[in-house]
């Protein structure tokens, strides 16, 4: 496999070790937790953070608004011990697709369904910067909202 994918994969793997950490410190009603009116629940977040890597996969190979409907449709998360599988199911689904990848389909440029082309290779490095801003959003919502600091370190 191409090293600076194995570089890219070994950093989202951080990001979500460090997630299902974070996760390990919280409460089931800590899910229901919403800092902001209108916005997302932590729960909510959570959930979006599960599928991330499979979900961005699925756009970066050319699904279509339809097709990622079906599939967030048929993605059912209810506490804290299915989000952490799911976390790492995707991951794994994530890594094992761009390990199979050749050096010439990591090139391929690839249009997502609202007309962003990206070769796959970009798309693998908006993945990591896609959890990482959630990572991010999720301490912060904890830490400065409910009062919740995880002490989980968020780097290596």
């Amino acid at each position: 496999m191409n090293s600076y994918c194995t570089y890219a994969l070994h950093q989202i793997e951080v990001a979500v070790v460090s997630i299902v950490a974070i996760i390990d410190k919280l409460d089931e009603g800590d899910l229901l937790v919403k800092p902001t009116q209108g916005k997302h629940s932590v729960g909510e977040l959570l959930k979006h953070i599960a599928v991330l890597c499979r979900a961005d996969f699925h756009i970066s190979e050319g699904a279509t608004q339809e097709e990622m409907n079906v599939y967030h449709a048929g993605v059912s998360l209810n506490n804290l011990k299915d989000i952490q599988a799911e976390i790492l199911s995707n991951y794994s689904y994530l890594e094992r697709a761009f390990r199979e990848m050749t050096e010439e389909e990591l090139h391929q440029e690839m249009t997502s369904y609202w007309g962003v082309a990206y070769s796959r290779y970009e798309w693998l490095l908006q993945i990591v910067a896609h959890m990482y801003h959630h990572r991010g959003q999720l301490h912060a919502m904890l830490v400065h909202c409910n009062r919740k600091d995880p002490r989980v370190p968020l780097f290596e």
